[in-house]
């Protein structure tokens, strides 16, 4: 077995297991969750997926831009830009 026998928890790894067995490491950290690795019995880092890292760093996504915008109370207020007429140049070729 690859991960630690002494622990029951199906998330642990020793170092050296989860360098032979990377790959399963990847995948059970996006389909099961966390996965730990250890060296000499104590935790030293845990792979995580994209997406736990993500939102555990607060990653912006435009998901909060998004939020704020529909909870406005100025959601349904049209803002028309005025137009501008600037001069065009002209250019020789």
């Amino acid at each position: 077995m690859t991960r630690l026998k002494h622990n029951p928890t199906p998330n642990y790894w020793r170092l050296q297991a989860a360098k032979a067995r990377f790959s399963e490491v990847v995948k059970r950290a996006k389909a099961e969750g966390p996965q730990h690795v250890t060296v000499y019995g104590r935790d030293e880092v845990v792979v995580i997926s994209t997406e736990d890292f993500r939102r555990l760093t607060g990653e912006i996504t435009g998901d909060a831009l998004i939020q704020a915008i529909q909870s406005s109370p100025y959601r349904d207020v049209d803002i028309e830009p005025s137009r501008i007429t600037m001069p065009v140049r002209d250019v020789d070729l």
